[in-house]
């Protein structure tokens, strides 16, 4: 155990964000043109000063303990306060924007990053958008490479998800209800119903997301994964999806939002079974959000509703 000391600067701050984005203290030194000696030395006076071990270091670089996951999320909010109020008080221009998201495959997601970008008054941002599998969007957050991840719960998966969750010291935190839908091709014969049943997917291909080496029913991203299906293929990008439901009639179980600008060729038929899609965010339970993560919420929350769907929260 490193020993405590006292008072933490701003820079330190800054430099050890630095270090964790880039895993690796010559990294961040390099980025912010200080001597790797000197990085070295600003992070185990830092460690000195709050009294715990923050980083893990190896030949490959540097991780962060649990108490460095935490200290991030600290680290963070006192730099982006600082730099709102220089922004405000001193008339400096708006600071260099960073979020992190990791979600399922949902357009809504993107819409609302398009929307937060469309809308930053910032000169320089660093925004990532991780569409990735559920076990990953947990362990970003957990990690804290993505602030928020988006994902859904249901009566299946709930109680996995949920404990997954809070041994991982993350919440799910709701945003809205949907209806099951399929997504389709405009030109499947399909688009033309109302309404489709189980009955009629029979012979259709199912499409799914890959869940890699956690491919669990728990992880999959479609409800429904314990039916059999006698056509399936697992696809691992929503672009590769999308063009097998236009090449192979295929279809995939969803939300039913979908963006007519990102996803012109596809569309979304009511799927007729009596399950309900629980969509929320994640986040760390006892880490306050970025104003950078509240935009990008407030945004999300914006691009649902515009679908008409009613809000939870």
């Amino acid at each position: 155990m490193v020993r405590r000391s006292s008072g933490i600067t701003l820079q330190q701050l800054t430099y050890y964000i630095e270090v964790a984005a880039e895993g690796s203290i010559s990294a961040a030194a390099d980025l912010l043109y200080v001597a790797q000696p000197t990085m070295s030395a600003a992070m185990k006076d830092l460690e000195g000063r709050v009294g715990r071990d923050l980083l893990v270091r190896s030949a490959r670089g540097v991780t962060l303990t649990t108490d460095g996951v935490e200290f991030l999320g600290y680290a963070r909010q006192v730099v982006e306060q600082v730099a709102l109020l220089e922004q405000r008080y001193l008339g400096r221009p708006p600071s260099r924007r960073l979020l992190g998201v990791s979600t399922q495959h949902y357009s809504f997601a993107v819409d609302a990053m398009v929307r937060m970008v469309k809308a930053t008054e910032a000169a320089e941002y660093e925004f990532s958008l991780r569409e990735t599998r559920t076990w990953d969007i947990i362990e970003d957050v957990r990690t804290l490479r993505s602030e928020l991840g988006i994902l859904y719960r249901n009566d299946f998966n709930r109680n996995v998800i949920d404990k997954l969750l809070r041994d991982s010291g993350l919440a799910f935190r709701p945003l809205f209800i949907a209806e099951p839908h399929i997504f389709i091709s405009r030109k499947n014969p399909l688009a033309a119903r109302d309404r489709v049943t189980l009955d009629d997917l029979a012979e259709v291909p199912r499409l799914t997301f890959d869940q890699g080496a956690n491919n669990s029913f728990y992880f999959a991203e479609e409800i429904l994964s314990t039916l059999s299906s006698t056509r399936e293929i697992r696809v691992s990008d929503r672009a590769t999806i999308f063009n097998l439901m236009i090449g192979l009639d295929g279809y995939t179980i969803s939300t039913g939002i979908i963006s007519d600008d990102l996803d012109p060729e596809i569309v979304a038929i009511p799927l007729d079974v009596d399950e309900r899609i629980e969509i929320g965010w994640i986040g760390h339970s006892a880490i306050p959000l970025t104003e950078q993560a509240q935009r990008y919420l407030a945004e999300l929350r914006t691009v649902v509703a515009s679908f008409g769907v009613t809000l939870l929260g």
